[in-house]
């Protein structure tokens, strides 16, 4: 998924600033599993050492404690769990670096990042994702089977905090900036949609009815929102664009994400027809208010992440597998508001602790490049590359290629005959 997002990004930016977003997603493949190996596991499911806010960050340090041999028959091993949660903190990570194109130093950026899977998504995936010991799993009760609070919400909290103290990128909104490459957009997305079964399905732990009823809510929920969001396109706009199509099936992944154990098949249709309509819509937000999220995070991943946490508390039924009726199916408005508060904690701490992080890296390393480096393209400032190599001067880093032998004098071309 995460090579996914490289792609869905990259596709988006423009071809100056394609690899320095997909090196943005890449470096959190590297930067987040090696935290996450370190002591990331062990703040997340270590014993709690704070009222269901924190595992202990040193009980597992390195993984060593969980390297015995525990594998049995029907049960899942530790090291499986281990590898399988690693692939949420990267991923989350990689996420918000959308909101930050064209204009974030690569070095602030991986600074930032590290911070921030250390000191938000490491706790908020303690809260949701720990069922024995994480207080939103525990004792608020919220559902949340793979990650709308700890990893869209939050990622999407996180990347309008982010661009919003960066800084609007130089011309916009007056410059169009369009994606350089569509193809690759939707090739992304392709791989985002085909990953997503393992990342929801596979949070049932077993190949089991569980994991079945989630691939199907994966499969019903993606499709709804492709609809919703093209159908939103050509209402306001006339056409149904590629890029409308790729966004939606994103916007209908994040929204069935926390529900896809907790509603019908039915329910997941009606959860992604509203998510692709719905940030079909917010994605212009940036323009009315003001801020340069680049890519969408913000009204794809806060907002359908968002509506699909709230819709367990309308859509959730108990024939599904986490047994739980929401408001349409009689059990009232209770679950409504625990998701409701499961939202706004994850908002309110992600809010704050991410604008911390953001300022303290301002202070210190500076968070965006100078404008000369954004105007020339952030690929050659930060990496000495580019994406595309179209003089045939050198190559992508300078180095190695001969200059072109000079071309011949064109040939005279005889007279016409009258």
């Amino acid at each position: 998924m995460t090579p996914g997002v490289a792609l869905f990004y990259g596709g988006q930016a423009r071809s100056k600033g394609v690899l320095n977003m997909m090196m943005m997603c890449f470096s959190s493949l590297g930067l987040v599993g090696v935290l996450w190996i370190l002591f990331g596991y062990s703040m997340a499911f270590g014993t709690d050492i704070g009222g269901g806010l924190l595992g202990n960050p040193f009980e597992a340090f390195g993984l060593t404690s969980v390297l015995a041999d525990d594998e049995a028959v029907n049960t899942l091993p530790d090291l499986a769990f281990v590898s399988f949660q690693a692939m949420f903190a990267i991923l989350t990570v990689a996420l918000v670096a959308g909101a930050a194109a064209d204009r974030m130093k690569f070095g602030a950026w991986m600074l930032f990042a590290g911070l921030w899977a250390t000191l938000v998504y490491f706790p908020i995936a303690h809260w949701v994702f720990d069922l024995e010991q994480g207080w939103i799993a525990t004792s608020l009760g919220a559902l949340d089977f793979a990650g709308g609070t700890a990893v869209h919400i939050n990622a999407g909290v996180a990347a309008l905090v982010l661009c919003i103290v960066l800084g609007r990128r130089r011309g916009w909104p007056r410059e169009a900036m369009r994606p350089h490459n569509l193809t690759m957009v939707m090739l992304g997305a392709g791989l985002l949609w085909f990953g997503w079964f393992g990342f929801n399905a596979g949070s049932s732990g077993a190949a089991d009815w569980a994991a079945a009823f989630a691939f199907t809510n994966t499969i019903a929920a993606t499709a709804a929102a492709i609809l919703g969001w093209l159908i939103v396109e050509k209402v306001r706009h006339g056409k149904a664009t590629s890029l409308g199509a790729a966004s939606g099936i994103v916007a209908g992944l994040v929204a069935i994400t926390p529900a896809c154990a907790a509603v019908s098949p039915l329910g997941a249709l009606a959860i992604g027809v509203v998510a692709g309509a719905l940030s079909a819509y917010a994605v212009g937000w940036k323009y009315k208010l003001g801020y340069d999220d680049s890519f969408d995070v913000v009204g794809v991943h806060l907002v359908a992440g968002l509506w699909g946490t709230l819709a367990i508390g309308l859509f959730a039924t108990d024939i599904a597998p986490d047994e739980t009726n929401g408001v349409f199916y009689g059990g009232g408005a209770g679950q409504l508001g625990i998701q409701a508060v499961a939202a706004l904690a994850t908002i309110v701490y992600c809010g704050v602790v991410t604008t911390i992080i953001a300022l303290v890296v301002k202070a210190t390393l500076g968070l965006r490049v100078d404008d000369e480096a954004e105007q020339t393209g952030i690929d050659e400032a930060e990496h000495a590359e580019t994406g595309y190599e179209f003089s045939g001067l050198r190559g992508g880093s300078g180095l190695g290629s001969a200059p072109r032998p000079p071309a011949a004098a064109p040939a005279t071309p005889a007279k016409q005959e009258a």
